[in-house]
């Protein structure tokens, strides 16, 4: 997103900086989450930040999507709004599976 923000701020109307700022908090985000997939030992708390994030950034893609309902696309409206829903069910899965991923030891 960050390296193609020109072209997909023309695609789904949507100011290139916010696609700039979103594409930021994912590469964020990404690397935080990849730094526990690697680790050998999970602390619930910092499956537990991962999980607050997810949820925290739910009402930001939604707030977002009803501020510029006006001049984004179909396809940004989806962006955003598919992105709501799939961090949303992520934080769900993530915790759900908590057991599954923390430190037993």
């Amino acid at each position: 997103m960050l390296l193609a923000s020109g072209p997909l701020s023309a695609f789904e109307g949507l100011p290139r900086g916010l696609l700039l700022f979103t594409g930021a908090v994912n590469l964020i985000y990404a690397s935080f989450s990849f730094s526990l997939a690697v680790r050998p030992r999970r602390p619930l708390r910092l499956l537990r930040l991962l999980v607050a994030a997810n949820l925290a950034w739910v009402p930001v893609c939604l707030a977002l999507a009803f501020a510029f309902a006006d001049r984004a696309s179909v396809f940004g409206l989806i962006h955003l709004i598919g992105e709501a829903v799939f961090v949303g069910l992520l934080a769900s899965l993530e915790w759900r599976s908590r057991a599954f991923l923390v430190d037993r030891g």
